[in-house]
C-alpha cells in the first residue's frame, strides 16, 4: 500500500493520483496538519513485538503494510484544542517527533524523496556542491560566509560580476508584505553595506555567462532535462524562476550521456529516490552545476514541455508498492 503524506490542498498530487489510479495502487493520502488533532498514531512494543497503528477520517491502518510513501510538503502538526499559545507548541512539538520515531521505523518502505528527517539532512546546498565535484561537475568558485571582510575579495574575483543567494527558503516581511529572496546581482554600490553581511550568511559566486539554464529533474533512473531560455528577458537573466515571462522558452533538452549519468549518481548519492538539478550551459558549452532541490516543483516542466514527470512518478510508486512485503513488526522473543 502506497502512503502520501501531503496537504489536501497539494495541485501536484491532484495530478499524480488518478494515474496511480490508473496502475491500481492502493493508496492513502494523508496530511501531517491532522495529528494530532484528527488523527492518533500509536506505536507500541508489547509482547516482544512492534506495532504501528494510523487512525484517520477514512479508517485505521497497519503501518506495516506501507511498502511505499511518498511525502511531498505537509502541513505542519497542529493541536488545535490546546489553546494557551505555549500548550499547544508543546503538543505540536511531541507530534514532530513522534511522527519522526514512526517513520523511522518504517525502514522496509521506500520513500521519495527520502524519509522527511533524511531530506532535511542532506538539504544543504554546501553538500551539493561538493558531492558535485567529487562526480566532476564543473562547479563556479563558491564562498558562503558572514564575514564582510570576504565580499570585496570575492567581487574582484569575478571580475565585478558577483551575485549572492539565499542559503534556503524563509518567509520573512518588510513593512507588512511577504518577500522572497532571488538571486542578485552586487553592484559596486552594494560593497559599502557590506557590514550587514554579518547578520546574515549568504553564498557569493560569480555570475557565471549563460547560453540557457537547464531543469533537470530526475525520478529514480529517469532523467527528465528541460532547456530554458533565460537569457531571452531581462527578467529571468539572472533568475529563471521569475518565469511569468512568455518569450523564456522550455523545452525538452538530450543532455550528454555522461552529464545524465552523474545526475543520477548525485541524486543516489544523497539517499534520495528523487531530485531537481539546475545547471548553466555557458557560450562555450560547459555544464555548470548550480544546486539540486530535495523536492523541487516539476509540474510547470510537464506542462510547459509535455515531458512525462508526472507519469514517471506513478511509475516509480507503483513499482514500489508491488515490491516484496518489507519486514513486519519485530518479533525479538
Amino acid at each position: 500500500m502506497l502512503l502520501i503524506i501531503s496537504s489536501a490542498r497539494d495541485d501536484l498530487v491532484h495530478a499524480v493520483l488518478p494515474r496511480l489510479r490508473e496502475r491500481g495502487v492502493p493508496l492513502l493520502w494523508w496530511d501531517e496538519a491532522d495529528y494530532p488533532g484528527a488523527s492518533t498514531l500509536t506505536t507500541g512494543f508489547v509482547d516482544g513485538r512492534w506495532r504501528q497503528t494510523l487512525t484517520c477520517r477514512s479508517g485505521t491502518y497497519d503501518l506495516s503494510e506501507i511498502t511505499a510513501v511518498w511525502h511531498r510538503r505537509p502541513d505542519r502538526p497542529s493541536a488545535p484544542g490546546v489553546r494557551e499559545p505555549s500548550q499547544r507548541e508543546f503538543a505540536e512539538h511531541a507530534a514532530r517527533a513522534a511522527l519522526t520515531g514512526a517513520y523511522d521505523l518504517m525502514a522496509g518502505a521506500r520513500w521519495m524523496p527520502a524519509t522527511p528527517q533524511h531530506a532535511l539532512a542532506v538539504d544543504n546546498k554546501l553538500l551539493h556542491l561538493y558531492r558535485a565535484t567529487g562526480l566532476g561537475f564543473t562547479v563556479a568558485d563558491t564562498v558562503v560566509t558572514n564575514d564582510p571582510g570576504e565580499l570585496v575579495p570575492a567581487w574582484n574575483r569575478s571580475g565585478g560580476r558577483l551575485i549572492t543567494k539565499a542559503l534556503g527558503y524563509r518567509a520573512f516581511t518588510v513593512d507588512g508584505e511577504a518577500r522572497h529572496l532571488f538571486t542578485a546581482t552586487v553592484p559596486r554600490r552594494r560593497l559599502s553595506g557590506r557590514h550587514r553581511l554579518r547578520y546574515g550568511p549568504a553564498m557569493l559566486q560569480p555570475n557565471v555567462p549563460k547560453a540557457y539554464e537547464l531543469r533537470v529533474t530526475v525520478v529514480g533512473e529517469r532523467v527528465f532535462a528541460a532547456r530554458i531560455d533565460s537569457q531571452a528577458s531581462r527578467l529571468t537573466a539572472v533568475d529563471w524562476r521569475h518565469y511569468e515571462d512568455p518569450k523564456v522558452g522550455y523545452t525538452p533538452y538530450d543532455l550528454p550521456r555522461d552529464v545524465t549519468e552523474r545526475c543520477v549518481r548525485l541524486v543516489a548519492g544523497l539517499g534520495l529516490s528523487y531530485g531537481a538539478l539546475d545547471f548553466i550551459v555557458t557560450p562555450d558549452g560547459r555544464y555548470v552545476f548550480l544546486e539540486l532541490n530535495v523536492d523541487g516543483q516539476w509540474a510547470f516542466v510537464e506542462l510547459l514541455t509535455g515531458m512525462p514527470i508526472g507519469d514517471a512518478i506513478a511509475d516509480w510508486l507503483a513499482d514500489a508498492t508491488t515490491r516484496s512485503h518489507p519486514e513486519g513488526p519485530v518479533d525479538v522473543r
